[in-house]
């Protein structure tokens, strides 16, 4: 998958480009979460030599960002990089108040229960909690990035953008959907128009064969929406009467979170 922001062409490097260039592969690697990036995928991703590209990662790694796991060849996210986001900021006190109503929500539907965070044309999944049924489904994992549009939460956020904005989004964002073949523009455009019509983006199989999410933007008095409450399950086990409970749950939740 290409990277969601551009990356400085080669030549002339001062240290701008270079943090540009450190902080897009960091971006990367997160979006790969445990699986990894090899190296070749990060230069072909980033436009960046071969040369460049290994130096960056050097550095990143010395530094305890990234980790260099030499069996597999593969840079995952390194210790620093995690231990730097458990720092106490004010969207750290943000996430946390909302633990509480994930965990409900997946106790009371029985499903895997996300939060997701709004980053630039990304979204990220800040928590998670896992449902009480006997096959659980996990499309996404704590720290994973995904663009906005992929998946019902990360759909929730992008329908809460003005229009023009959306708009723009879903064409910048359309041609790196290959590893969503049940995902297209269109696809993209119908689930924001449903989700701007009824409050509620239901993805069936667009992102995982055979897995449903639902997803809820949570209203931000006074501004734009940069959180989404959203569960993930099997579709082939779910009917319009389950989905109409679970939409419900989730409403409840979010509207006696903010009361």
């Amino acid at each position: 998958m290409a990277s969601s922001d551009p990356v400085p062409a080669e030549g002339n490097v001062d240290g701008t480009q270079t943090i540009r260039r450190a902080a897009a592969m960091l971006r990367r690697i997160g979006q790969s979460n445990s699986q990894g990036v090899g190296l070749s995928t990060l230069c072909d991703a980033l436009q960046l030599s071969r040369s460049t590209t290994h130096r960056i990662l050097k550095c990143l790694v010395d530094e305890g960002l990234v980790r260099h796991e030499t069996d597999r060849r593969r840079y995952v996210v390194g210790r620093l990089t995690y231990e730097l986001g458990l720092a106490v900021t004010p969207d750290a006190l943000e996430i946390a108040r909302w633990r509480p109503v994930v965990d409900r929500v997946a106790r009371r539907t029985g499903v895997t229960s996300y939060l997701m965070s709004r980053n630039g044309i990304e979204a990220t999944c800040v928590l998670k909690t896992e449902g009480n049924s006997v096959i659980r489904v996990i499309p996404v994992d704590v720290g994973q990035r995904r663009f906005l549009g992929v998946g019902a939460g990360s759909t929730a956020l992008l329908a809460a953008l003005d229009p023009e904005t959306s708009s723009r989004i879903m064409e910048t964002v359309a041609p790196l959907l290959r590893d969503y073949p049940g995902l297209n523009e269109e696809v993209m455009r119908e689930l924001v128009d449903d989700a701007r019509r009824t409050g509620f983006v239901v993805s069936r199989s667009n992102v995982v064969q055979d897995v449903i999410g639902i997803g809820m933007a949570i209203p931000e008095p006074g501004g734009t929406p940069s959180l989404a409450l959203s569960i993930a399950a099997l579709n082939s086990q779910t009917n319009d009467r389950l989905i109409d409970g679970w939409k419900h749950i989730i409403m409840q939740e979010i509207q006696e979170a903010l009361s």
